[in-house]
């Protein structure tokens, strides 16, 4: 089974002033990335606002970011669509790429039935059945929870190995875990869950906040794997501000800002994505400091 790790970040993606993709600069984040507490990147989610890019952009950023930690890290590529055909054509592409997994969102706006979400996921799993694939399942984005018994169907499907969890539901995430194989992987997609999922017998976080304190979440997640339960809890309470800070509002605004204040030429954000409201960016920038980040 692979494995990816424990912190897996969803890396941004750099524009240029007339919005144009920075490759030059996401080569060299990634490499910062992986020197400082990350394990996988996920290129091409959420995080690296993957609605606004083309897919075009999309292959090229895999390339550039798999060149970029090649031999040091595995790169997961963002190839989810509310379109079957279209995730096929792009994970396919990915595995051909020669990338380290897939990264599956729910399908979304359709909204279809469980069963559908099924049949959504086997026929992409099928389609490239030697190549790992994360679900994702983020129901506040997609208007669709993906249920944990579907979710117990497909990681019967052998390259279907993990979970990106990012219901915020204990419940959920318990039942994930109650049915489905040990070796089936549930990621954390909130950091500020981290520690619980760890609890319900999660492997990780797909992570936002180690674009800044990777170490530190590595750190907090090796001292509850080692039973050091209460240096764990004061790691995860130290960087709590800042897990709820960079969630302020729309995902990745603060994140983006955050970078741009350490120096990092990461650009505006795609329309219809906005810079950060200035009464949001001074509570970013008190926390930042507060964690000596700037």
């Amino acid at each position: 089974m692979v494995n990816f790790g424990r912190v897996l970040t969803a890396m941004i993606t750099p524009f240029r002033e007339d919005s144009s993709v920075n490759y030059a600069v996401a080569e060299h984040l990634a490499a910062h990335l992986v020197d400082n507490g990350t394990d996988t990147l996920v290129v091409c989610g959420t995080t690296g606002e993957s609605p606004t890019l083309t897919w075009d952009e999309e292959y090229q950023l895999f390339q550039v970011v798999q060149k970029a930690v090649a031999g040091k890290a595995k790169v997961i590529a963002g190839t989810g669509s509310n379109s079957t055909k279209e995730a096929i054509a792009a994970t396919e592409k990915a595995a051909k790429l020669g990338l380290d997994g897939s990264l599956q969102v729910v399908p979304y706006y359709n909204k279809p039935p469980q069963s559908g979400l099924y049949k959504h996921f086997q026929a992409i799993a099928k389609s490239s059945p030697d190549f790992p694939l994360m679900l994702y399942n983020v129901p506040g984005r997609t208007g669709q929870n993906l249920q944990p018994e579907t979710i117990a169907r497909l990681a019967q499907i052998p390259n279907i190995v993990a979970v990106k969890e990012a219901t915020s539901d204990f419940e959920q995430t318990s039942q994930i875990r109650r049915l489905t194989p040990p070796d089936f992987a549930i990621y954390s997609g909130d950091d500020s869950f981290t520690l619980a999922t760890l609890a319900l017998g999660g492997s990780g976080v797909v992570s936002v906040a180690s674009h800044l304190v990777g170490s530190q979440i590595q750190q907090m997640i090796q001292a509850f794997e080692e039973g050091k339960t209460s240096e764990a809890t004061q790691i995860h309470l130290k960087l709590f501000p800042l897990f709820k800070v960079l969630f302020c509002t729309t995902n990745p605004i603060p994140i983006k800002t955050a970078l741009e204040l350490q120096g990092w030429q990461v650009g505006s954000l795609r329309s219809p994505l906005c810079e950060l409201p200035s009464e949001l960016k001074s509570r970013l920038k008190e926390v930042l400091i507060e964690l000596d980040l700037i």
